[in-house]
């Protein structure tokens, strides 16, 4: 989820420790239990710091260790040695509340990161494989809105926070239920409404900001993709993107860029368009349509000689990426 959406569940979580007798009872702890649930909650996005390094260390890494197995307990004993003594509680009791409510804010975390389309490597060290369900848009206005309501309803004194969020996340339990089945039901009936479909084609079926809308791609034998959306059950195709096989794309693969690019997705296609003085090489994720455009990409300018001139990792518009790597409009689209 969004940064913004996973302080609000911090807060949320922070209600919702009123269950528990013991916090409940103890202001003081109560107090510590919020800290420490909000912490909890944007922990294991401190890998957001590496965007300070550059792109393409931020891309491999994001959502990567600080979302897996071992950080499961590690968040949570890291924010219980300090937020423990800064509240003055000291005693196991008190500590191990906060242990609890922290480890529950950081599973939150990476239990509802799964469910987007970017995905974790929750279960590193075992495996680095992208575990993404494509299920809830990484901005979900009813999950934040939700949120956001019983918080207020929560610091105006209205409905006291234990019922309050025992409430809301059973709604937002049986919430994440419903896209769950809603998904399945619609990835099944595409696939079964095709007459094109062949055996071995694969669909994935991606989640938009509107519960109505969706995108949807189509991963065919020959590596080749079928791009589209399904707006109120209406399916349009919009592009068929394939990998170009110029040797420019080969050389480009070497470069770290397209190295971070690549180990983060397996949905990648490349373009190559050719100039007096050399290529550009442009991959694009294909589970990511925007106004018909791929917006998340690798881009090398290179010279005749393969050499690397220019580079950008991450997501910007095509109209922005022909600015920055001075081409004629429309030249670079996928």
């Amino acid at each position: 989820m969004d940064t913004a959406t996973h302080f609000v569940m911090g807060l949320g979580l922070a209600g919702l420790s009123f269950v528990d007798p013991v916090v409940a009872s103890q202001p003081s702890l109560a107090g510590a239990v919020m800290i420490a649930t909000v912490l909890a909650s944007q922990a294991p996005d401190a890998d957001t710091a590496l965007r300070l390094k550059n792109n393409a260390v931020y891309i491999r890494n994001h959502r990567g260790i600080t979302h897996s197995l071992p950080f499961l307990l590690l968040w949570p004993a890291l924010i219980t040695i300090v937020i423990g003594p800064l509240f003055g509680l000291t005693d196991l009791q008190a500590l191990s509340h906060i242990a609890l409510w922290s480890f529950i804010g950081v599973a939150v975390h990476v239990f509802t990161d799964l469910f987007n389309t970017y995905g974790t490597q929750a279960a590193r060290p075992f495996t680095e494989k992208w575990i993404a369900w494509n299920i809830i848009h990484i901005f979900d206005p009813f999950i934040f809105g939700s949120h956001a309501a019983a918080i207020i309803l929560w610091i105006s004194g209205i409905v006291p926070p234990a019922p309050l969020f025992t409430i809301l996340y059973v709604c937002v339990a049986a919430y994440y239920v419903w896209r769950t089945v809603v998904h399945a039901r619609i990835t099944h009936h595409i696939k079964n409404k095709d007459m094109h479909h062949a055996p071995g084609e694969r669909y994935i079926v991606i989640p938009s900001i509107s519960p109505t809308r969706w995108n949807v791609v189509k991963a065919k034998t020959d590596g080749s993709y079928n791009v589209g959306v399904l707006n109120g059950g209406r399916l349009e195709w919009f592009k068929h993107a394939v990998c170009s096989t110029h040797p420019a794309v080969e050389h480009s693969k070497s470069h770290p860029d397209v190295q971070a690019f690549l180990y983060f997705t397996s949905y990648a296609v490349a373009e190559v368009e050719e100039l007096p003085s050399g290529y550009i090489v442009r991959w694009g994720d294909v589970r990511y349509l925007h106004r018909k455009q791929f917006p998340f990409v690798a881009v090398l300018a290179m010279d005749s000689e393969y050499h690397v001139l220019n580079t950008y990792v991450g997501w910007l518009s095509s109209e922005k990426l022909d600015e920055r790597f001075a081409i004629d409009p429309g030249s670079m689209k996928l």
